[in-house]
Protein backbone atom coordinates (compact mmCIF):
# COMPACT_ATOMS: atom_id res chain seq x y z
CA UNK A 1 0.00 0.00 0.00
CA UNK A 2 1.49 3.36 -1.00
CA UNK A 3 1.89 6.05 1.61
CA UNK A 4 -0.53 8.29 -0.27
CA UNK A 5 -3.19 5.61 -0.34
CA UNK A 6 -2.65 4.90 3.34
CA UNK A 7 -3.12 8.55 4.21
CA UNK A 8 -6.36 8.61 2.20
CA UNK A 9 -7.64 5.50 3.96
CA UNK A 10 -6.74 6.88 7.37
CA UNK A 11 -8.62 10.09 6.52
CA UNK A 12 -11.65 8.05 5.50
CA UNK A 13 -11.40 6.00 8.69
CA UNK A 14 -11.37 9.11 10.86
CA UNK A 15 -14.47 10.44 9.10
CA UNK A 16 -16.49 7.22 9.24
CA UNK A 17 -19.04 6.61 12.02
CA UNK A 18 -17.84 3.40 13.67
CA UNK A 19 -21.27 2.23 14.81
CA UNK A 20 -21.57 -1.25 16.25
CA UNK A 21 -23.82 -3.07 13.82
CA UNK A 22 -25.46 -5.55 16.27
CA UNK A 23 -27.32 -2.77 18.11
CA UNK A 24 -28.59 -0.68 15.22
CA UNK A 25 -31.93 -2.49 15.12
CA UNK A 26 -32.64 -1.44 18.70
CA UNK A 27 -33.14 2.22 17.85
CA UNK A 28 -36.65 3.50 18.46
CA UNK A 29 -37.97 0.07 19.40
CA UNK A 30 -40.43 -0.76 22.15
CA UNK A 31 -40.02 -2.97 25.16
CA UNK A 32 -42.53 -5.60 26.15
CA UNK A 33 -44.25 -3.28 28.64
CA UNK A 34 -44.73 -0.51 26.08
CA UNK A 35 -41.92 1.74 27.30
CA UNK A 36 -39.65 3.36 24.74
CA UNK A 37 -35.99 2.78 24.12
CA UNK A 38 -33.71 5.75 23.55
CA UNK A 39 -32.95 6.88 20.01
CA UNK A 40 -29.42 8.27 20.32
CA UNK A 41 -27.56 7.94 17.05
CA UNK A 42 -24.74 5.45 17.04
CA UNK A 43 -21.40 6.61 15.65
CA UNK A 44 -19.49 9.83 15.66
CA UNK A 45 -16.59 11.21 13.70
CA UNK A 46 -13.27 9.89 14.83
CA UNK A 47 -11.98 6.49 15.84
CA UNK A 48 -14.42 5.97 18.68
CA UNK A 49 -17.37 3.58 18.72
CA UNK A 50 -20.63 4.93 20.10
CA UNK A 51 -23.97 3.22 20.65
CA UNK A 52 -27.65 3.87 20.74
CA UNK A 53 -28.65 4.14 24.36
CA UNK A 54 -30.87 1.41 25.75
CA UNK A 55 -32.21 3.64 28.53
CA UNK A 56 -36.00 3.58 28.57
CA UNK A 57 -38.47 6.00 30.15
CA UNK A 58 -42.02 5.93 31.46
CA UNK A 59 -44.20 8.86 32.53
CA UNK A 60 -46.04 8.84 35.86
CA UNK A 61 -45.68 5.07 36.05
CA UNK A 62 -47.59 4.49 32.81
CA UNK A 63 -46.13 2.27 30.10
CA UNK A 64 -46.13 4.77 27.26
CA UNK A 65 -43.52 6.82 25.53
CA UNK A 66 -42.17 9.76 27.47
CA UNK A 67 -42.37 13.02 25.57
CA UNK A 68 -39.42 15.35 25.76
CA UNK A 69 -40.15 18.30 28.03
CA UNK A 70 -39.04 21.86 27.54
CA UNK A 71 -37.70 22.63 30.99
CA UNK A 72 -34.73 24.95 31.25
CA UNK A 73 -32.42 24.70 34.22
CA UNK A 74 -32.65 27.69 36.55
CA UNK A 75 -28.95 27.09 37.17
CA UNK A 76 -27.21 28.44 34.11
CA UNK A 77 -24.12 26.35 34.90
CA UNK A 78 -25.95 23.01 34.89
CA UNK A 79 -27.50 20.89 32.15
CA UNK A 80 -28.48 17.22 32.00
CA UNK A 81 -25.65 14.96 30.78
CA UNK A 82 -24.93 15.01 27.06
CA UNK A 83 -23.33 11.56 27.11
CA UNK A 84 -22.41 8.66 29.35
CA UNK A 85 -21.02 5.12 29.17
CA UNK A 86 -23.33 2.13 29.48
CA UNK A 87 -22.99 -1.67 29.15
CA UNK A 88 -23.40 -2.33 25.47
CA UNK A 89 -21.67 -5.34 23.92
CA UNK A 90 -20.79 -8.89 24.76
CA UNK A 91 -17.51 -10.39 23.52
CA UNK A 92 -19.38 -12.12 20.70
CA UNK A 93 -20.89 -8.80 19.60
CA UNK A 94 -17.47 -7.14 19.47
CA UNK A 95 -16.25 -10.06 17.35
CA UNK A 96 -19.32 -9.79 15.08
CA UNK A 97 -18.70 -6.06 14.63
CA UNK A 98 -15.14 -6.57 13.45
CA UNK A 99 -16.35 -9.23 11.02
CA UNK A 100 -19.05 -6.88 9.72
CA UNK A 101 -16.48 -4.14 9.12
CA UNK A 102 -14.23 -6.52 7.21
CA UNK A 103 -17.05 -6.96 4.72
CA UNK A 104 -17.36 -3.20 4.24
CA UNK A 105 -15.97 -1.64 1.06
CA UNK A 106 -15.93 1.69 -0.79
CA UNK A 107 -15.40 2.17 -4.51
CA UNK A 108 -11.79 3.18 -5.31
CA UNK A 109 -10.75 2.27 -1.76
CA UNK A 110 -10.33 -1.49 -1.93
CA UNK A 111 -9.40 -2.97 1.39
CA UNK A 112 -10.80 -0.20 3.60
CA UNK A 113 -12.94 -2.77 5.47
CA UNK A 114 -9.91 -4.88 6.32
CA UNK A 115 -8.01 -1.75 7.30
CA UNK A 116 -10.71 -0.79 9.81
CA UNK A 117 -11.00 -4.39 10.96
CA UNK A 118 -7.26 -4.52 11.61
CA UNK A 119 -7.48 -1.30 13.65
CA UNK A 120 -10.28 -2.77 15.77
CA UNK A 121 -8.50 -6.10 16.16
CA UNK A 122 -5.41 -4.37 17.50
CA UNK A 123 -7.50 -3.40 20.51
CA UNK A 124 -9.97 -6.25 20.86
CA UNK A 125 -8.14 -9.35 19.59
CA UNK A 126 -4.38 -8.98 19.65
CA UNK A 127 -3.88 -8.16 23.31
CA UNK A 128 -3.75 -4.35 23.19
CA UNK A 129 -5.39 -4.40 25.73
CA UNK A 130 -7.84 -7.26 25.04
CA UNK A 131 -7.16 -10.75 23.76
CA UNK A 132 -9.48 -12.64 21.42
CA UNK A 133 -12.39 -10.24 22.08
CA UNK A 134 -12.59 -11.53 25.70
CA UNK A 135 -14.52 -14.52 24.38
CA UNK A 136 -13.33 -16.55 27.37
CA UNK A 137 -15.30 -14.10 29.54
CA UNK A 138 -18.60 -14.41 27.66
CA UNK A 139 -21.38 -13.96 30.25
CA UNK A 140 -19.00 -12.58 32.87
CA UNK A 141 -19.21 -8.93 31.93
CA UNK A 142 -19.75 -6.45 29.11
CA UNK A 143 -17.93 -3.93 27.01
CA UNK A 144 -19.20 -0.49 28.03
CA UNK A 145 -19.48 2.12 25.29
CA UNK A 146 -20.30 5.81 24.91
CA UNK A 147 -23.97 6.72 24.46
CA UNK A 148 -25.24 10.17 23.54
CA UNK A 149 -28.28 11.82 25.13
CA UNK A 150 -30.67 12.07 22.14
CA UNK A 151 -31.95 15.41 23.44
CA UNK A 152 -28.43 16.88 23.48
CA UNK A 153 -26.69 15.21 20.57
CA UNK A 154 -25.64 18.60 19.14
CA UNK A 155 -24.10 19.85 22.40
CA UNK A 156 -20.30 20.12 22.36
CA UNK A 157 -20.32 18.08 25.59
CA UNK A 158 -21.64 15.11 23.60
CA UNK A 159 -18.04 14.59 22.51
CA UNK A 160 -16.82 14.25 26.10
CA UNK A 161 -17.31 10.48 26.13
CA UNK A 162 -14.42 9.77 23.80
CA UNK A 163 -13.19 6.44 25.15
CA UNK A 164 -13.54 3.34 22.97
CA UNK A 165 -15.56 0.46 24.48
CA UNK A 166 -13.90 -0.90 27.63
CA UNK A 167 -14.44 -4.09 29.59
CA UNK A 168 -16.23 -4.20 32.95
CA UNK A 169 -16.59 -7.43 34.93
CA UNK A 170 -20.08 -8.40 36.05
CA UNK A 171 -20.92 -6.91 39.45
CA UNK A 172 -18.00 -4.47 39.50
CA UNK A 173 -18.75 -0.74 39.11
CA UNK A 174 -16.71 0.83 36.31
CA UNK A 175 -13.90 3.16 37.30
CA UNK A 176 -15.25 5.90 35.04
CA UNK A 177 -16.85 9.17 36.26
CA UNK A 178 -19.18 9.33 33.26
CA UNK A 179 -20.45 5.77 33.63
CA UNK A 180 -24.23 5.45 33.82
CA UNK A 181 -25.52 5.55 37.40
CA UNK A 182 -28.83 6.26 39.16
CA UNK A 183 -27.96 9.97 39.19
CA UNK A 184 -27.14 9.97 35.47
CA UNK A 185 -30.50 8.30 34.82
CA UNK A 186 -32.24 10.87 37.03
CA UNK A 187 -30.58 13.71 35.15
CA UNK A 188 -31.53 12.12 31.82
CA UNK A 189 -35.14 11.87 33.03
CA UNK A 190 -34.99 15.64 33.75
CA UNK A 191 -34.83 16.17 29.99
CA UNK A 192 -37.88 13.95 29.49
CA UNK A 193 -40.27 15.67 31.92
CA UNK A 194 -43.45 16.52 29.97
CA UNK A 195 -44.49 19.76 31.66
CA UNK A 196 -47.61 21.53 30.33
CA UNK A 197 -47.58 24.86 28.54
CA UNK A 198 -47.74 27.85 30.88
CA UNK A 199 -51.19 28.94 29.73
CA UNK A 200 -52.41 31.40 32.34
CA UNK A 201 -55.99 32.46 32.96
CA UNK A 202 -56.61 36.21 32.96
CA UNK A 203 -59.49 38.54 33.75
CA UNK A 204 -60.40 40.58 31.86
CA UNK A 205 -59.71 38.13 29.05
CA UNK A 206 -59.86 40.46 26.06
CA UNK A 207 -58.33 43.80 27.06
CA UNK A 208 -56.85 45.17 30.25
CA UNK A 209 -57.54 48.69 31.43
CA UNK A 210 -55.06 51.32 32.59
CA UNK A 211 -54.76 51.44 36.40
CA UNK A 212 -57.14 48.53 36.99
CA UNK A 213 -55.77 45.14 38.08
CA UNK A 214 -55.73 42.20 35.74
CA UNK A 215 -56.18 38.97 37.70
CA UNK A 216 -53.96 36.03 36.80
CA UNK A 217 -54.19 32.40 37.91
CA UNK A 218 -53.29 28.85 36.89
CA UNK A 219 -55.54 25.80 36.75
CA UNK A 220 -54.54 23.48 39.61
CA UNK A 221 -55.73 20.45 37.61
CA UNK A 222 -53.13 21.11 34.92
CA UNK A 223 -50.21 22.10 37.08
CA UNK A 224 -49.50 19.09 39.22
CA UNK A 225 -46.56 16.82 39.92
CA UNK A 226 -45.13 14.91 36.97
CA UNK A 227 -42.63 12.07 37.22
CA UNK A 228 -40.42 10.29 34.71
CA UNK A 229 -38.65 7.02 35.48
CA UNK A 230 -35.51 6.17 33.51
CA UNK A 231 -34.11 2.66 33.68
CA UNK A 232 -31.47 0.58 31.96
CA UNK A 233 -32.71 -2.97 31.28
CA UNK A 234 -30.56 -5.78 32.59
CA UNK A 235 -28.65 -3.65 35.09
CA UNK A 236 -31.15 -3.05 37.89
CA UNK A 237 -30.43 0.67 37.57
CA UNK A 238 -33.47 2.93 37.76
CA UNK A 239 -34.25 6.46 38.91
CA UNK A 240 -37.42 8.55 39.11
CA UNK A 241 -37.31 12.31 38.64
CA UNK A 242 -40.27 14.37 39.84
CA UNK A 243 -41.21 17.94 38.94
CA UNK A 244 -43.52 19.90 41.23
CA UNK A 245 -44.75 23.43 40.39
CA UNK A 246 -43.84 25.95 43.10
CA UNK A 247 -44.36 29.44 41.69
CA UNK A 248 -45.36 31.59 38.73
CA UNK A 249 -43.29 34.59 37.70
CA UNK A 250 -44.98 37.47 35.85
CA UNK A 251 -43.10 39.87 33.55
CA UNK A 252 -45.57 42.48 32.21
CA UNK A 253 -43.59 43.33 29.07
CA UNK A 254 -43.19 47.00 30.01
CA UNK A 255 -41.68 48.99 32.84
CA UNK A 256 -44.96 50.95 33.07
CA UNK A 257 -46.72 48.30 35.12
CA UNK A 258 -47.20 47.10 38.69
CA UNK A 259 -47.16 43.39 39.46
CA UNK A 260 -48.92 41.66 42.36
CA UNK A 261 -47.02 40.79 44.43
CA UNK A 262 -44.43 43.46 43.65
CA UNK A 263 -41.77 40.81 43.02
CA UNK A 264 -43.90 39.32 40.27
CA UNK A 265 -43.46 35.91 41.96
CA UNK A 266 -46.81 34.24 42.68
CA UNK A 267 -46.44 31.36 45.13
CA UNK A 268 -48.38 28.12 44.88
CA UNK A 269 -51.43 27.81 47.15
CA UNK A 270 -52.05 24.97 49.61
CA UNK A 271 -54.50 23.34 47.18
CA UNK A 272 -51.97 23.37 44.33
CA UNK A 273 -53.41 26.34 42.46
CA UNK A 274 -51.56 29.58 41.74
CA UNK A 275 -53.31 32.92 42.06
CA UNK A 276 -57.06 33.30 42.44
CA UNK A 277 -59.78 33.35 39.78
CA UNK A 278 -61.49 36.70 39.34
CA UNK A 279 -65.04 36.96 40.66
CA UNK A 280 -67.63 39.65 40.09
CA UNK A 281 -67.26 42.57 42.46
CA UNK A 282 -63.46 42.28 42.82
CA UNK A 283 -62.58 44.77 40.08
CA UNK A 284 -61.05 47.28 42.51
CA UNK A 285 -59.41 44.73 44.80
CA UNK A 286 -55.75 43.81 44.70
CA UNK A 287 -55.32 40.31 43.26
CA UNK A 288 -52.93 37.86 44.95
CA UNK A 289 -51.41 37.35 41.51
CA UNK A 290 -51.78 39.87 38.71
CA UNK A 291 -50.69 43.09 37.07
CA UNK A 292 -51.85 46.68 36.59
CA UNK A 293 -50.71 48.51 33.50
CA UNK A 294 -49.99 52.23 33.96
CA UNK A 295 -50.35 53.19 30.32
CA UNK A 296 -52.24 51.98 27.31
CA UNK A 297 -50.73 50.11 24.42
CA UNK A 298 -50.11 52.27 21.37
CA UNK A 299 -48.74 52.04 17.86
CA UNK A 300 -45.98 49.68 19.01
CA UNK A 301 -48.54 46.95 19.54
CA UNK A 302 -49.57 44.93 22.61
CA UNK A 303 -47.34 44.27 25.61
CA UNK A 304 -45.63 40.83 25.62
CA UNK A 305 -46.59 39.42 29.01
CA UNK A 306 -44.26 36.58 29.99
CA UNK A 307 -45.48 33.91 32.43
CA UNK A 308 -42.89 31.43 33.72
CA UNK A 309 -43.57 28.51 36.05
CA UNK A 310 -40.75 27.28 38.30
CA UNK A 311 -40.69 23.56 38.99
CA UNK A 312 -38.89 22.00 41.95
CA UNK A 313 -37.03 18.87 40.80
CA UNK A 314 -36.13 15.89 42.99
CA UNK A 315 -35.14 12.30 42.35
CA UNK A 316 -35.11 8.89 43.99
CA UNK A 317 -33.68 5.54 42.93
CA UNK A 318 -34.00 1.84 43.62
CA UNK A 319 -30.70 1.74 45.52
CA UNK A 320 -31.73 4.45 47.98
CA UNK A 321 -29.85 7.31 46.37
CA UNK A 322 -31.66 10.54 45.66
CA UNK A 323 -31.74 14.27 46.19
CA UNK A 324 -32.54 17.51 44.45
CA UNK A 325 -31.66 18.71 40.97
CA UNK A 326 -31.66 22.37 39.87
CA UNK A 327 -35.11 23.95 39.58
CA UNK A 328 -36.58 23.90 36.11
CA UNK A 329 -38.44 26.73 34.41
CA UNK A 330 -40.83 26.85 31.49
CA UNK A 331 -42.62 29.93 30.24
CA UNK A 332 -44.73 31.34 27.45
CA UNK A 333 -45.42 34.83 26.16
CA UNK A 334 -48.82 36.22 25.28
CA UNK A 335 -49.91 39.61 23.97
CA UNK A 336 -51.88 41.96 26.23
CA UNK A 337 -53.72 44.98 24.86
CA UNK A 338 -54.37 47.79 27.38
CA UNK A 339 -57.06 50.40 26.79
CA UNK A 340 -57.11 53.99 28.04
CA UNK A 341 -60.26 53.95 30.18
CA UNK A 342 -60.09 55.05 33.80
CA UNK A 343 -63.24 53.41 35.11
CA UNK A 344 -65.30 50.50 33.92
CA UNK A 345 -67.93 48.23 35.35
CA UNK A 346 -66.90 44.59 35.75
Amino acid sequence: MTSTRMRVQIAILLALPLALVPTMAQAGSKTGDGASLGDAKGGRKGQNITVQTKVRTTVDGASHTAKTGSLSSADGNWTPPACWYEPAFSPKEIQATVKAWRGFDISLLDGIGDFIGDALDTRYKDGHPYKNYNLDKQGEGMFWAAAVNPNRKDDPEANSCDKPPFWVDEGEPPKEPLAVSPQVLAEYAYDELPVPDTEIEMAPTDKSTVNLPTWIWLDKAKFKKRSVTASLPGTGLSATTTAEPVSLHIEPGTADAQTYPSSGECAINADGSIGEPYAKGKADQTPPCGVSYLRATGDDGPFPLRATVTWKISWTSTNGQGGDLPDGTFGTTQDVTVREIQSVNR
